[in-house]
């Protein structure tokens, strides 16, 4: 039997560790992995234009799946547009290995051609980064690096230099079992015992959800049953806690609708509920707060706390709800809900006026038929600007749904590369990628890996010629809109060219018919929709607080539009409402 080379051993140890695809573009320094990888049938080789793309593909596959998911890159350039991606997945908190391929060893802090230096420049984006410097680290190294990316939720970057790569690999290797996937964690009966008391002694408790609590639906509205919790979200907490939620009172933040902001300033005490929620102007400053998450450094860093709780939030109500007693005053829960209908209601209204008839169409009116369309157990990815102001108004999620985007980190052009992630996970679930223009240009080059691959992703593409949340954030401090418009091509055409399916719409009357046309196609579609570039509603009075970005408003609400199916549940909701 041939001896292994380092290269071989490496790729063993992550198949070991569930890995399935390494993402990446070949490359000098890294050829002898992707070589390993070619000649093991456990895992496959995903051959992107772009490695930002790999990262991100990774990171979504890490999401799906919840297990490890790997990138790589060739030495200097090539790991260098690695990082974007992995700053997406470590805030993400999805587990992700990713390969920066090195100089040669012997070369390393001499200028040698494409040096960098990867243990300094991935330092922010992981929990850890370090270089193999010799065979005998290698399995050691790896294995560390596997359990910190599982064990704590984020990236882990592992460097190798080319030649070292190569080398035969140690013949007594250490190698001992792996961890695959996070433990819970419990908080201590002292407190839960505090929780219990502020949670008795509060008249008015609000419930405010992230993306901490999935896999916690039940959980959640079972304790929100017992207080007569109003139970508001995130945007990374909408997919999880949106459904089947009689309590929902919508969403905060800058594209927050509904009374989430109300409840969460009129209560008494606020349970933040797996949140790193970063928009603190928000939150409340009078109320009492509790905050509880998985993460202990995320507690009290938005807000003073009166209760920090280390813990899931799924095992902390589990030992908390049968303790607390059951309170029976509806008004503030029925107060908040009759607000929140009537808050929808307001916004549906404007939206709807004339929408089947209006050029160019209404972007509201894509997300809405989209959200119709689609799957009942769709993937949906989002680009960062606008299209996440339609995911978050319009995608209905039901607890089979997904909804991926760079929420936490906010980059553009994340969409395309995350739906070929997920689309990898599962070729017969449906992928729809919610793309702008903007975004999509950024890492167009990455629609030729859905026709290499022949993957069924389907690019709903939100095109207004513009960037339009830049020109907001323009608005909103005062300036004018300068360096924002796109010079688009025929999307469709450019689609068909690739040898992909494209069909381009201008016309609302052709929306549905094309969207199902592109759902039944059996490989990769675009749908090119020409859009309103002036779908922006604004306040009639603008702070002069407001800044740019994801950032906050004097005014509490920046945006506003129609909230699609979600007006149709709050009217459910408020069945349970007693009439006077």
């Amino acid at each position: 039997m041939a001896k292994q080379n380092v290269s071989e051993q490496f790729v063993d140890i992550l198949v070991r560790a569930g890995v399935k695809r390494l993402y990446g573009v070949v490359g000098d320094s890294l050829n002898p992995v992707v070589d390993a990888v070619r000649r093991n049938a456990a895992v496959d080789w995903i051959q992107v234009r772009h490695e930002e793309t790999a990262a991100f593909a990774a990171g979504a596959e890490a999401q799906i799946t919840g297990t490890l998911a790997a990138c790589a890159g060739s030495c200097g350039p090539g790991n260098l547009h690695l990082i974007n991606g992995l700053y997406d997945a470590h805030r993400s908190m999805a587990p992700v290995l990713a390969l920066a391929s090195h100089i040669p060893s012997s070369e390393i802090g001499l200028g040698y051609f494409q040096e960098t230096h990867p243990e300094l420049l991935f330092q922010e984006c992981s929990h850890y980064n370090e270089m193999i410097s010799n065979p005998q680290q290698m399995p050691r190294l790896l294995q560390t690096a596997i359990q910190h990316a599982i064990g704590r939720g984020g990236v882990s970057v592992v460097s190798m230099p080319g030649d070292i790569a190569s080398r035969p690999a140690p013949e007594k290797s250490i190698e001992h079992a792996l961890v695959t996937a996070r433990p819970t964690v419990r908080p201590g009966d002292e407190d839960i015992e505090k929780l219990r008391r502020m949670v008795d002694e509060a008249k008015r408790v609000t419930l405010f959800c992230g993306s901490g609590t999935a896999g916690a639906h039940a959980e959640v509205m079972e304790f929100a049953e017992r207080v007569k919790a109003p139970v508001g979200h995130a945007l990374r907490g909408k997919e999880w806690i949106q459904y089947d939620n009689p309590y929902d009172v919508g969403m905060s933040g800058l594209l927050g609708y509904g009374a989430a902001y109300e409840a969460t300033n009129e209560c008494d005490l606020l349970i933040l509920l797996g949140t790193d929620f970063p928009y603190n102007a928000f939150l409340p400053t009078d109320v009492k707060i509790v905050q509880v998450d998985v993460r202990p450094e995320n507690l009290g860093r938005r807000s003073k706390l009166d209760l920090a709780i280390w813990g899931d939030v799924r095992e902390t109500l589990r030992c908390l709800t049968p303790q607390v007693k059951v309170k029976t005053d509806r008004k503030f829960l029925d107060r908040m809900l009759k607000k929140h209908a009537d808050a929808l209601e307001g916004v549906v209204k404007a939206y709807t006026r004339k929408v089947e008839k209006h050029v160019p169409i209404h972007p509201e009116y894509v997300a809405s038929v989209l959200d119709e369309l689609a799957d009942d157990d769709a993937v949906f990815t989002v680009d960062t600007g606008m299209c996440n102001v339609w995911a978050a108004r319009y995608l209905t999620p039901n607890g089979k749904r997904r909804v991926i985007g760079s929420f936490s980190h906010g980059s553009m052009a994340n969409a395309l590369p995350q739906a070929i992630g997920a689309q990898f996970v599962d070729r017969n679930r449906q992928v729809v990628s919610m793309s702008g223009d903007g975004g999509f240009t950024m890492l167009m080059g990455d629609f030729l890996t859905l026709v290499q691959y022949d993957l069924p992703v389907k690019v709903v593409l939100f095109n207004n010629s513009a960037l339009s949340m830049v020109e907001l954030e323009m608005l909103v401090a005062g300036l004018p809109s300068f360096g924002t418009t796109n010079k688009n091509p025929d999307f469709a055409a450019v689609a068909r060219a690739a040898g992909a399916y494209g069909v381009r719409v201008e016309k609302p009357k052709h929306l549905e018919g094309a969207l199902k046309d592109a759902f039944k196609h059996k490989g990769p579609a675009l749908v090119d929709v020409v859009t309103d570039p002036n779908a922006l509603s604004i306040p009639p009075k603008i702070s002069a607080d407001m800044v740019t970005g994801f950032a906050l408003s004097a005014s509490k609400i920046v945006l506003d539009g129609g909230v699609g199916r979600m007006l149709q549940m709050a009217r459910s909701n408020l069945r349970n409402v007693p009439r006077p």
